[in-house]
């Protein structure tokens, strides 16, 4: 993000630059939200590398189709 020099107001590119890196950010880590929140996946069990890599495929699949419910209910 961009930040303002003290005492004086953005530049309108910068401005511009700020929204777009907010939603790029917004798009990236609203799945990791879904899958804290939703899922109650906060740590990591270190069972072993691909049991753990499944796990989180499968929770990434779920977190999906947790995003896209509405859509597919209709």
């Amino acid at each position: 993000m961009r930040k303002a020099p003290k005492g004086s107001g953005l530049h309108p590119i910068n401005e511009e630059i700020n929204r777009i890196i907010a939603k790029v950010r917004a798009r990236v880590e609203h799945p990791f939200r879904v899958i804290k929140r939703q899922f109650g996946y906060i740590k990591t069990r270190y069972r072993s590398l691909a049991k753990d890599r499944a796990q989180l495929f499968t929770l990434f699949a779920l977190g999906n189709l947790f995003l896209v419910r509405r859509k597919l209910m209709a």
